[in-house]
């Protein structure tokens, strides 16, 4: 038998020919030939699809036959495409593990979908103990047995919820939550999960990696898209099946957000991650979600259900949720050439304005008739569209049959243009029983006293000394680690005789600082390597630093410095060119297929020699940095570089690129007539025109753009300038300046926001000589409060995202509002404050902030009845008052950029007084 398999492998080259003639052997032959056969299979790497062993429909993990064979037919091709990695990936698969049908099911299943990042970094064991774990809590929870198969496959199974980086939060998770929902109904459980998870972590912005559910944990905090990842892996670990889903970008306000769906006795229900209500389907989110023009989420894997598509590919599919919680509308375009005729394989872009520049929440192809449709909501879209050369757009509003964009454009042309894009209206939802929303306040400040306790042991913030000193520095990285100080103390202890450990530390993220192990810092320590010629300012920041755009710090440059793969990657005497030949040559692009979009290692991309062009730019820089050159990503265009002879030079992989790149002069200046400093991302944006569309730049937090006027050093080219002044209602005036940049030609611009339609006018009354508690024991009335210049009023819920929102950004209207000299009171009603509570949190609020407490909410219904609304907990709800107490604007829920409204309402007020 054994020498007849051989004979049959020889025969078919190892291909999966093969596994299907032995398929036909196993039919025939006894228990003794098909162990031979399997025997043989694992020995070679290739593996059985087990259905053809006879096995029983019942004991299948696939059960659908044909389902069962598309899966294993994409696993066999992910097995040849990640081959590099086969010992890492696939050994799971033998003897050894004696896996079960279900096991290795699952795992094939795992295997024939997962994105690039996965295939590239993880490995069989780690994978296996994902699927055990998995399997374990369907059947410890009797909530298990009603779940479908198709439920459980995509949406427990799947061990990766977007983009944050693997751990073993499954295992972990599991142990801590699985005696405290035991016994619950399927919703009961879910609740209490959210419950524990507010325990762990509270909302926090921070950057754009997402941090793994452990780092989280030992941090405390993190943004909605690290709180939804954290809660859906709880929800996961203990076999409710969850996924995290986004609006791309709200359109009434800037910013988006992210929170939990759970499938709840077949049916679907939200809640806000770690932000537990008293029910399912009850969040801060619902009213702004009523306003949303797309929710959706990734779903991994070849998905069959109910759910409208905006995407599906081989590996997975992008599924529309926005019915679930808002009207919607069809929207469809036309696509037409400038005979008006029909163009088949357009790019088609859906987009809104959100953070100054015009975003995708949709991306399709136009049909042979040049069509192409979404589900979408009752605002306005931008829709895009491109092919070769040629561009257009439009604007689709509700009540549009077929908009229509004709492909007519070419980049060159200067022109400017205005127009107004209209938002779905604001709607009011049903309230909880007050009694319910007290009996949760209770429960919410008790959970804010565990997390307070745990983070009460991370190191003091520093509030003195010298901060050049190293004492200073070393505490300063002590508090910033939180979670993570041992590790930080740990390395810094160590490295003390070492004079770069603290420049090390200086260049690394605050987030970094929270989840880097001391051990992976000791590998860039210890393995730095500076050339002779390079200045130690760039050899700290762009040779020594581990940091190069939002990857995970990895222990990668010792791997990549010593042993013959650095003489593979770089040559004998190490060069930037030489690197570069060697990423061309070797490293093959699949961005499509790391559609999670988490970077891969630099050593993941060698091993697997594939990767998406951010993780190759990335592995470039890092080799770069293994052998001595400087090398970095550049901020503003996402452009790889290495330093050579005192000039940062771009690197271009694709040899069929022979554009020459000449720098040009670009320089913005603040228009007189703007009421508020613009700012980058705020107000405006620039950006690029490639491949059919404009990328925009990211000059956000850059100095280069800091203080008006400035002047920029660009690619020649065509560019975009685009500003935008939104209203109350939440729409937005967009006024856009396209023109071509040419080396020797400077070209000054202005960035002027353009006007909104629409005068001051008095929405309600409020009695000024109303007295409120403040928060030191006092009594001072609004009037007092107002300093006799005006009044601006915040009811808070300090405990929820969107009042966190408001109190991060009046920093950033600190010097208008302290120059202004009004009053400014946050309030809290009494119902809403917990022990936990610390006005200290929040820093660099305007030197003028008082901090008062309403008492039964006496204050906030009366402005309640003075705004003519029934307010229920839609926090914050914040209102300007003039001294005579008109209400001359108001923002009821979630809204980015309310401080800055409230300026430009108190200048227009100033305006209109002068005259």
């Amino acid at each position: 038998m054994k020498n007849f398999i051989h004979a049959t492998f020889q025969r078919s080259g190892g291909t999966p020919i093969f596994v299907s003639r032995v398929a036909q052997l196993l039919g025939k032959a006894g228990r003794k030939a098909a162990a031979d056969a399997r025997y043989f299979c694992a020995a070679t790497g290739c593996f059985l699809l087990l259905a053809t062993t006879g096995c029983h429909e019942d004991e299948h993990f696939l059960k659908d036959s044909a389902y069962r064979r598309q899966v294993h037919k994409q696993f066999l091709k992910r097995q040849s495409e990640a081959g590099n990695r086969a010992g890492a990936l696939f050994s799971v698969f033998g003897l050894s593990k004696n896996l079960t049908v279900q096991q290795r099911e699952a795992l094939e299943f795992l295997y024939a979908y997962m994105p690039l990042c996965d295939l590239a970094d993880g490995d069989g064991d780690f994978f296996l103990k994902q699927v055990d774990a998995a399997f374990a809590a369907r059947s410890y929870f009797d909530w298990g047995k009603q779940i479908p198969d198709d439920i459980f496959r995509h949406f427990v199974l799947v061990y990766r919820v977007n983009n944050e980086y693997l751990d073993t939060a499954r295992s972990v998770f599991f142990e801590e939550l699985k005696e405290r929902v035991k016994g619950l109904s399927m919703a009961d459980a879910a609740l209490e999960v959210n419950h524990w998870c507010h325990e762990k972590v509270t909302y926090r912005g921070t950057d754009g990696r997402t941090s793994a559910p452990l780092a989280l944990m030992r941090t405390s905090w993190g943004r909605c898209g690290e709180e939804s990842t954290f809660t859906v892996a709880a929800l996961r670990a203990v076999s409710i099946p969850a996924r995290q889903c986004y609006t791309p970008r709200w359109v009434h306000t800037n910013d988006n957000h992210a929170w939990v769906e759970v499938w709840i006795d077949g049916k679907w229900r939200y809640m806000g991650a770690c932000e537990p209500e008293p029910e399912l389907d009850v969040a801060w989110f619902t009213a702004p979600s009523k306003r949303a023009m797309m929710v959706h989420t990734t779903v991994f894997g070849l998905y069959n259900g109910v759910e409208e598509k905006n995407v599906q590919t081989p590996l997975y599919s992008t599924i529309n949720l926005l019915s679930t919680y808002a009207p919607v509308r069809k929207v469809t375009v036309r696509i037409t050439d400038e005979q008006n005729r029909p163009v088949e394989g357009a790019a088609v872009k859906f987009k809104v304005y959100n953070y100054a520049e015009l975003y995708p929440i949709v991306k399709s192809v136009s049909a042979a008739d040049g069509t192409a449709s979404i589900v979408s909501g009752m605002g306005d879209l931008v829709v895009w569209a491109s092919k070769g050369d040629r561009y257009g757009y439009a604007k689709s509003s509700p009540g549009d049959e077929v908009t229509t964009v004709q492909l007519s454009r070419t980049s060159g042309s200067r022109y400017d243009e205005t127009y107004t894009l209209s938002v779905p209206p604001e709607q009011s939802v049903p309230a909880l029983p007050q009694e319910k929303i007290a009996a949760n306040a209770l429960r919410l400040a008790y959970e804010d006293s565990i997390r307070s306790a745990y983070m009460s042991t991370f190191a003091p913030a520093v509030t003195d000394g010298d901060r050049a000193s190293d004492s200073y520095r070393r505490k300063l990285f002590l508090h910033k680690a939180q979670g993570n100080q041992r590790e930080i103390a740990d390395f810094m202890q160590t490295e003390a005789a070492n004079s770069e450990c603290l420049a090390l530390l200086a260049t690394l993220s605050d987030k970094d600082l929270r989840d880097t192990p001391a051990s992976y810092l000791r590998d860039h320590l210890h393995n730095g390597f500076k050339a002779k010629a390079t200045p130690e300012n760039i050899y700290v920041s762009k040779v020594l630093s581990p940091r190069i755009a939002q990857e995970l710090i990895k222990p990668w440059r010792s791997f990549l410095r010593h042993s013959a793969v650095a003489i593979e990657i770089a040559g004998e005497e190490p060069t930037a060119e030489n690197i570069i030949e060697y990423v061309r040559k070797n490293i093959e692009i699949r961005d499509e297929e790391n559609y999670y979009s988490c970077r891969l290692t630099p050593r993941g991309v060698y091993e697997l020699k594939m990767a998406d062009r951010r993780s190759r730019d990335i592995f470039f820089v890092a080799a770069c940095r293994s052998m001595g050159i400087p090398a970095q990503v550049e901020e503003s265009t996402g452009k790889p570089q290495y330093y050579e002879s005192g000039a940062w030079k771009d690197v271009v992989f694709d040899k069929k690129d022979t554009t020459t790149r000449r720098s040009a002069s670009l320089t913005l200046t603040n228009a007189a007539s703007n009421i508020v400093k613009p700012g980058y991302y705020a107000h405006y944006t620039l950006a690029f025109f490639k491949d059919g569309d404009f990328q925009t730049l990211d000059f956000e937090d850059s100095p280069a753009t800091a203080k008006f006027p400035f002047t920029l050093t660009l690619d020649e080219g065509y560019y975009r300038l685009m500003t935008g002044s939104r209203a109350n209602d939440g729409s937005v005036t967009v006024s856009t300046q396209y023109f071509e940049l040419r080396s020797g030609q400077p070209l000054s611009l202005a960035v002027k926001m353009p006007e909104v339609d629409g005068k001051l006018f008095v929405k309600g009354i409020v009695d000024m000589n109303t007295v409120v508690a403040m928060s030191d024991g006092s009594k001072k009335s609004l009037k007092a409060l107002s300093n006799g210049k005006g009044l601006m009023l915040c009811f808070v819920d300090v405990g929820k995202e969107p009042s966190k929102h408001i109190l991060q950004d009046l920093p950033a209207q600190q010097k208008a509002l302290e120059e202004w000299g009004g009053g400014i009171a946050l309030i809290a009603p009494d119902d809403k404050l917990s022990k936990a509570f610390s006005a200290a949190t929040f820093k660099n609020l305007p030197a003028q902030t008082t901090w008062s407490i309403d008492a039964n909410r006496s204050l906030l219904k009366a402005v309640a009845s003075a705004l003519q609304v029934d307010f229920r907990d839609e926090f914050p709800l914040a209102i300007y008052l003039s001294t005579n107490g008109g209400i001359l604007y108001s923002s009821i829920g979630y809204r980015i950029g309310i401080g800055e409204d409230i300026v430009k309402c108190i200048r227009m007020e100033q305006e209109s007084c002068s005259r």
